[in-house]
């Protein structure tokens, strides 16, 4: 079954679910970052993005708040785009871990394997593939640059958040050392980390994720400016490591109840992606005992259903607009 969808339909699922979540009072802030522990904790804010470019949205989407490990999808689609999909299946891994985010026992239990692009081990393996290898500067800049692509806007590191993390990163430096022990990592690993811990201190809002999603969801092309940000074959393997391990160890109880790959992180973000139909975001900084946005889990579950964009369900959602191409 095709159920075609307009904007208002859209627009209107998003109020609905803000509506419906903004009373929301589960969960508590990251406390293990000093910066994450005081954003406001009322704030709340949900978009979307359409291949026409149409930016919908409800409550805070234009706060910036820390991107965190959202941002392992751009950098694992980076890699990608810079190698190969199946170069960094090899050096990294697709598969689920199972534990917890930051988990070094994840890294014994695999023999020696990162897993997956989308935590902490195999994020950090991702940056220190991003080319220039050995370049510090170079590879920031194509970091920064790509999530500016992917985006359509200009974003930032949060120079407060950034000093935050650097001063509470013990747990990654085992991380990267123990990988660099394996020859698992492929750079220097106090560079690879040091480019992990910026990348988690970029500032976004939830209107830019929502592109960001869109994006992905386009193939690869964004919506907004038109350009080409990388190569459209891409966009099933990142959505697929989306939908095993977006969040984490709850990753099977999301996919269960929405059937919407997303990814969360502990700054209160999530992004979701509905291939060939839209990108959605919604932020809310208090999370549950895995990470994860309590508000922004809700409100996301309740747009999948209201607009019908489980995967795996029979009802397969369009958009009743015509997509634009190529500029």
């Amino acid at each position: 079954m095709i159920r075609k969808i307009d904007k208002k339909t859209v627009s209107d699922a998003l109020h609905t679910a803000y509506d419906r979540c903004k009373t929301e009072s589960g969960g508590k802030n990251a406390d293990y970052i000093p910066y994450l522990k005081n954003v406001p904790s009322t704030l709340f804010g949900i978009a979307a993005c359409l291949p026409d470019g149409s930016l919908l949205t409800v409550g805070d989407t234009d706060f910036r708040f820390g991107i965190e490990s959202v941002s392992k999808v751009p950098t694992a689609l980076l890699a990608m785009e810079q190698y190969s999909d199946r170069e960094v299946l090899h050096k990294i891994g697709a598969d689920a871990t199972g534990l917890p985010f930051n988990s070094i026992m994840a890294i014994l239990l695999e023999n020696d394997h990162p897993s997956t692009p989308l935590v902490n081990a195999g994020a950090i393996t991702a940056c220190s593939m991003i080319k220039p290898v050995g370049d510090s500067t170079g590879k920031w800049k194509s970091i920064i640059d790509f999530l500016t692509a992917l985006a359509g806007s200009t974003v930032e590191v949060i120079d407060d958040l950034y000093r935050s993390e650097s001063d509470t990163n013990f747990n990654n430096r085992s991380i990267a050392w123990l990988l660099k022990n394996y020859n698992r990592i492929y750079d220097d690993p106090m560079m690879a980390l040091d480019l992990y811990t910026r990348q988690c201190s970029i500032g976004v809002t939830a209107s830019q994720l929502a592109t960001v999603a869109a994006t992905i969801a386009n193939g690869g092309m964004n919506p907004r400016t038109r350009k080409r940000v990388f190569r459209a074959e891409l966009t099933p393997r990142i959505v697929s490591l989306m939908a095993t391990v977006g969040f984490y160890e709850h990753t099977g109880d999301w996919l269960f109840e929405t059937g919407l790959p997303a990814k969360s992180g502990v700054g209160g973000g999530i992004l979701g992606v509905v291939p060939g139909v839209m990108g959605v975001a919604a932020f809310a900084p208090p999370l549950d005992a895995a990470g994860n946005s309590v508000k922004a889990q809700k409100a996301l579950a309740c747009i999948a259903r209201e607009l019908d964009l489980n995967l795996f369900g029979t009802t397969r959602c369009t958009l009743a607009e015509p997509v634009p191409t190529e500029a």
